[in-house]
């Protein structure tokens, strides 16, 4: 059994969450030696040791939920907050001279580590939003805004909304990474499917169409089903014109990618440019080749259905005036001031003056149905017929007049 492609999911964020992680106990164990080295200038140093207490145990008991951003959740950082709020605001009851003298809070640099983990979970905004709460409480435990808080507060407010910007660039760009590999591995799924189906089904219903053709009779209307099943099978398997769109999205482990299918041609806007090759494609068949870029054809949408609607005037005229039997060939062109598609058949030809005598006779297919629509668009129709050697029909459809269609 061939081997299939898989996307590795992969996240960027995840040495932050460890980072952050390590952190957090550092830190912890920062402001323990902090306070017993200072102990001596604390008038209530119990208030001190339980808040340190819980602080510790905090710490430890929740350093699961700040392995990755399922676990971080936002009643997680609330509380988490919450602690480091508290003890920047337990400190002047702690220690009496806080307020008149610079030093450290309780906590110390311990609550730079609520504020990171709203910025590696929330980006930016969140990052804002904690630094300003624990800028608050710094100037309330000070009681004025001294020159050395309000330097603390601002390296915290820029450390974290930088960190919280960077993570998010870094998950748009884990997003891209992982759209651009699903792309690859769906492609060489399609290639690998190709292949095989090449090797096996397709070269099966061309001989059958060859031998029905040969046989004739009932085997000869079996071979023309072969032949139309293989152009609708060659055509899936070279994935089609409309394709689905791979939309990432963002996971706690990294990004994933889900496939959302395109919308339907009546739900484009009107606005928004219409690919030519999706109105041309469902016209091929067994008897119809469609060639066309393999980059996607835009016009207005007026211009691409009139268009395509001039296209399939084109082809009724082949069925009627040439036989069933008859083979057609649809060629589309992108140039970069005008589009060009032209439809030939194997048909008799139309006689010289078949034309104008279907004028006279009231029948204007060709020239309403197909010149008519050209006209209105600003652009041509060209026929050249030669008796015995088929019909060629040009549509020419100038960029700079393709939005004026009706």
């Amino acid at each position: 059994m061939a081997k299939r492609e898989r996307v590795v999911r992969m996240s960027v964020e995840q040495p932050l969450w460890r980072a952050l992680t390590g952190y957090r106990v550092l830190t912890m164990v920062y402001a323990v030696l902090l306070f017993a080295f200072g102990r001596d200038r604390y008038e209530r140093p119990w208030i001190a040791v339980a808040f340190l207490a819980v602080m510790c145990v905090w710490t430890l008991a929740t350093l699961p939920k700040v392995a990755n951003a399922a676990s971080c959740t936002k009643r997680f950082l609330g509380a988490d907050l919450a602690v480091a709020l508290a003890g920047i605001l337990l400190t002047p009851l702690a220690d009496a001279h806080a307020q008149s003298v610079e030093g450290p809070t309780l906590p110390s640099i311990w609550t730079a580590g609520s504020v990171l983990a709203y910025a590696i979970k929330g980006g930016w905004r969140w990052a804002g939003v904690a630094s300003s709460l624990v800028a608050v409480a710094n100037i309330v435990e000070r009681g004025h805004p001294s020159r050395d808080t309000l330097h603390n507060v601002l390296l915290v407010w820029v450390a974290s909304i930088a960190i919280g910007y960077v993570v998010e660039v870094a998950r748009a760009s884990e997003r891209t990474l992982a759209r651009a590999l699903e792309i690859e591995a769906a492609t060489r799924e399609r290639e690998r499917l190709a292949r095989d189906i090449h090797d096996s089904v397709l070269q099966v219903l061309a001989m059958v169409q060859r031998r029905g053709t040969a046989l004739g009779g009932e085997a000869a209307d079996l071979g023309r089903m072969a032949g139309e099943q293989e152009v609708a099978l060659r055509t899936l398997v070279a994935g089609g014109l409309i394709r689905p769109s791979l939309v990432s999205e963002d996971e706690s482990e990294g990004a994933v990618v889900r496939v959302v299918e395109e919308e339907e041609e009546e739900e484009h806007d009107d606005d928004s440019p219409l690919d030519l090759r999706l109105l041309l494609a469902p016209r091929a068949g067994a008897r119809i080749t469609l060639s066309e870029p393999g980059a996607p054809v835009l016009l207005a949408p007026p211009a691409a259905r009139e268009l395509a609607a001039a296209v399939g005037a084109a082809l009724d005229n082949v069925r009627v005036h040439a036989g069933e039997d008859a083979h057609a060939w649809i060629l589309v062109e992108d140039w970069p001031d005008e589009v060009i598609v032209t439809v030939r058949d194997d048909g008799p030809g139309i006689p010289e003056g078949r034309l104008e005598e279907a004028w006279g006779e009231g029948r204007m297919g060709v020239a309403l149905s197909i010149r008519g629509r050209l006209r209105d668009l600003g652009g041509s129709a060209e026929l050249i017929s030669v008796p015995g050697q088929g019909t060629e029909v040009e549509l020419k459809v100038p960029r700079g007049k393709a939005g004026q269609g009706r």
